[in-house]
């Protein structure tokens, strides 16, 4: 259904390669996932399979061959298509593109996909925009308009993004059932672990100059479980042919100091010495054979770390101190009551995560929470949104970490960037060029630079790479200050939090 025969694509600004040589595919019951560190390209793999020509920021060689035709779940619908109308969205390919008039023939199944993935019908009647929605709102009806289409392969990415956690068993037990091929992107761990029977995996190497791209067929604790594997074996062997190298040179070393002290010994027997003279030079030519064995040595591999830096242990909040107290009668957006009646308290460095269905006013929530701790000097408050929507993305990268005119700053930010594998280029590269990924390290390095000690997050892993999971579970873990989160990574809440509420139309509830 959807064959990739040796796809490499590259950066055309930068020459930076991110997939190389790209050879699979992919059949009816084929849920293969695309994972790989922030950066690596596995959004920009999934545009160039549904229309490369489209994708005029990348070099693309090789053969893609699509028998029938695709559905694409996009990760930044609320940028694309912000300004245009429910039904518009369902009946167009894109904003600024004609209506295409035979999608009006699919509508007729809309009513029944919304009720699947519990959608009011009411939303897509009320003539909105898709800027007055949720960003798991958002998700859905993007997954309604795929499901309403008849077409033969699909491509997600991120779908899992700001859903609830009714819409994500949905969307696991879809793709378990689905018998269509599915190529998706995924930073869910518990999703790829459920679903995935295939892995395509983007690795940057050689300090992330030179991409490689692996595929195997098996499930993703399989392939995490083989990758380790791998690397502790190339490392093992990497090492023990470095290590016996270092033996035959030392042996050889002594060998040759003993030739050589002969050879200073026999001035006056110069047919011993013209043997000895032989004995060197043949010596030398063994030095060089031995020399030419480093270049057929197995590389050290390269394991990749995502998030190779931590709060510091100074940063901390006393137990008992009381962080937040907050109260409202009626929690409203756009003059909309959305919950009532809600009360948290924080006292002390604990992590609180916050869930409820999609719409129902979480991130509304924690920006009245942010808002409501403004002016507190006793506390260091930082806020995450969810979009990343405080973000200039004009503005540089040492910019935005207020590093830009401070050297011993801007030195130990850049050292912290190289730890998350940020390029130099990339430094001092205006935000918008990075990936959603790159963006969420950002802000957890502000935090880092800035020393708070109050983290209020909203849905901070949905960008981030499942290979980053276990690193920004043990920083968030080992973090002394107080968390409150928004989150549906049921990974990330098992992980990390010590209380888990829940947000309804009637208030708020601590399970």
């Amino acid at each position: 259904m959807l064959d990739i025969r040796n796809v490499s694509i590259r950066l055309k600004q930068s020459g930076f390669e991110l997939v190389n040589d790209l050879s699979i595919t992919l059949n009816h019951g084929d849920k293969v996932a695309v994972i790989g560190h922030e950066g690596t390209g596995k959004s920009t793999l999934l545009k160039v399979l549904l229309n490369r020509d489209k994708q005029q920021h990348v070099d693309v060689s090789g053969d893609v061959h699509n028998r029938g035709t695709v559905g694409y779940l996009e990760q930044d619908l609320g940028k694309t298509w912000k300004d245009c109308s429910v039904q518009d969205f369902f009946v167009k390919d894109d904003p600024e593109g004609p209506v295409r008039y035979e999608r009006y023939e699919n509508l007729k199944h809309l009513s029944a996909v919304f009720e699947r993935l519990g959608f009011s019908e009411d939303s897509y009647h009320d003539n909105k925009t898709l800027s007055e929605f949720s960003g798991g709102e958002l998700v859905k009806l993007n997954l309604a308009k795929l499901l309403i289409q008849d077409v033969d392969v699909l491509l997600l990415d991120e779908p899992t993004n700001d859903l609830d956690f009714e819409t994500i068993l949905f969307l696991e037990a879809f793709i378990i059932e689905e018998t269509r091929p599915i190529l998706f992107v995924s930073h869910d761990e518990r999703l790829l672990e459920n679903t995935a029977n295939g892995i395509i995996h983007l690795q940057r190497v050689r300090k992330m100059t030179k991409a490689k791209t692996y595929t195997e067929w098996c499930d993703y604790r399989a392939y995490r479980d083989l990758r380790l594997r791998v690397y502790r074996s190339q490392l093992m062997q990497a090492r023990k042919q470095r290590a016996d190298y270092k033996k035959k040179m030392e042996r050889f070393r002594q060998i040759y100091q003993k030739v050589a002290h002969a050879q200073d010994q026999t001035v006056r027997n110069p047919s011993k010495a013209r043997l000895l003279k032989k004995k060197i030079k043949s010596l030398k030519s063994v030095k060089k054979n031995m020399e030419r064995e480093k270049e057929n040595f197995v590389p050290i591999p390269e394991r990749e770390e995502s998030i190779d830096i931590f709060f510091s242990e100074a940063v901390s909040i006393p137990q008992g101190k009381r962080i937040i107290d907050y109260k409202r009668k009626e929690l409203k957006r756009n003059g909309r009551v959305l919950s009532r009646n809600i009360e948290l308290s924080v006292v002390g460095p604990e992590k609180i995560a916050i869930i409820g269905k999609n719409g129902v006013g979480k991130s509304t929530l924690m920006t009245d929470i942010y808002a409501s701790l403004q002016g507190r000097k006793d506390i260091n408050v930082a806020y995450m949104p969810q979009d990343y929507e405080d973000l200039n993305e004009d503005e540089t990268v040492l910019t935005f970490l207020n590093v830009a005119h401070d050297r011993s700053k801007e030195a130990r930010a850049r050292k912290m960037l190289g730890a998350l594998a940020f390029q130099r280029e990339e430094m001092t590269a205006p935000t918008m060029s990075l990936s959603g990924g790159q963006r969420a390290k950002l802000y957890f390095l502000k935090m880092i630079l800035e020393g708070n000690d109050v983290l209020l997050l909203d849905e901070p892993t949905r960008n981030l790479s499942p290979l980053s999971a276990p690193e920004v579970h043990e920083m968030l873990l080992n973090f002394r200050g107080a968390i409150v989160a928004i989150t549906h990574d049921r990974a990330l809440i098992e992980n990390v939090f010590d209380s888990l509420y829940t947000l309804d139309e009637a208030t708020l509830n601590k399970e």
